[in-house]
């Protein structure tokens, strides 16, 4: 339906003559007459006010199909810091109603899911800025120290707290009920990420004898599990043989280098995880557009180091990638977000201004 009949049928259900609509918009009847007769469009500075008067979404207005709304909060979420509250509440509405006509359910739980993470992203900003303000002016209370852990994932000490059983069972559970074929590798990393830093080894060793036999399993994760799992043992040396023999076998594979990265910045031997995700960033350089983990990775370890001109000069490096491989503006999230840690560096502001 056009917008122009839209607006009329709108205006009539909502009792509204032209000469009131118009009022009530601060605008001419004459400029409703044209919106309605497909001669003009209305200004977007008026959308807003215009479907609060006509008692629907802006998408309503424009009578959106279901996937263009959908496409539109999956591109809202992946823009936007912060949502207003009116527009969280519009997405969440939405997208609940959708779960009740039983619509892609899957597609809008996991949007839903999204839409609270991003919530709880953007509120953690705020817990950490206000707890970190808290615990400079008395480090001898410890409510805001725990809240700080909670907002920034920091190590738990207490194992009660700290370990992963809840996510273990479910994604083990996951692996039992999964019927869908081409089986998917996904719950199988999860199970034994965890298991592994929960030093669980042997059955994390059993989950990658069973990951082993699904067909989409990546054959260079096969000894990055093994050397980890190794770690999880307490012999480091068998793990750095494990590595260092994939190494010649996957010399050339992005995926396995960038492993081998984490490996070693995981063991803090940072000269050999700088190098290692530099050749990385290179072998990817023809799988445009890349995704800047290597490039996060090697900023923060120069900051670990202390050198904060070249933690810098890494972020302007994934700043630049962002914007000229994935076509973001500096002003969206994607930028700000790194923008962040640069002033952060640099301003030696850790959220406590």
């Amino acid at each position: 339906m056009e917008i122009g009949n839209k607006i009329k049928q709108l205006r009539f259900k909502a009792g509204l003559t032209q000469d009131q609509l118009a009022t009530r918009l601060g605008i001419s009847a004459q400029s409703v007459s044209k919106w309605e007769n497909a001669v003009t469009m209305p200004d977007v500075s008026l959308l807003p006010l215009l479907a609060e008067e006509l008692g629907v979404t802006i998408d309503e207005l424009f009578d959106l199909t279901t996937d263009q709304r959908l496409r539109r909060i999956e591109k809202k979420l992946d823009l936007e810091d912060e949502f207003p509250a009116d527009d969280f509440k519009e997405y969440e509405d939405y997208l609940k109603n959708r779960l009740e006509e039983n619509e892609d359910t899957t597609r809008v739980k996991s949007l839903l899911a999204q839409l609270y993470h991003h919530r709880i992203t953007s509120d953690s900003r705020k817990v950490s800025k206000y707890a970190r303000q808290a615990i400079m002016e008395k480090p001898e209370k410890k409510d805001c120290q725990w809240l700080l852990q909670k907002a920034e994932g920091a190590h738990v000490w207490d194992w009660n707290i700290g370990n992963h059983t809840a996510v273990i069972e479910f994604y083990k559970m996951v692996i039992e009920r999964d019927s869908v074929s081409p089986k998917t590798p996904l719950p199988y990393y999860e199970v034994m990420d965890n298991l592994i830093a929960d030093h669980r080894a042997k059955e994390a060793a059993e989950y990658l004898e069973l990951y082993k036999t699904i067909p989409a399993h990546k054959p260079f994760l096969v000894p990055v599990y093994e050397a980890y799992i190794a770690l999880a043992e307490y012999d480091a040396k068998k793990a750095d043989a494990i590595m260092e023999s994939a190494r010649e076998k996957f010399a050339d594979h992005s995926g396995f280098i960038f492993e081998l990265a984490q490996y070693y910045a995981r063991k803090c031997e940072y000269t050999n995880a700088i190098e290692f995700y530099e050749l990385s960033w290179k072998l990817d350089e023809d799988s445009k557009p890349r995704f800047t983990d290597p490039l996060h990775s090697i900023a923060i370890i120069y900051e670990i180091l202390g050198d904060k001109e070249k933690a810098v000069a890494t972020y302007d490096r994934m700043i630049d990638c962002i914007k000229n491989e994935w076509g973001y503006s500096s002003d969206d999230a994607a930028v700000t977000e790194v923008e962040r840690e640069k002033k952060r560096i640099t301003d030696n502001d850790y959220n406590i201004s």
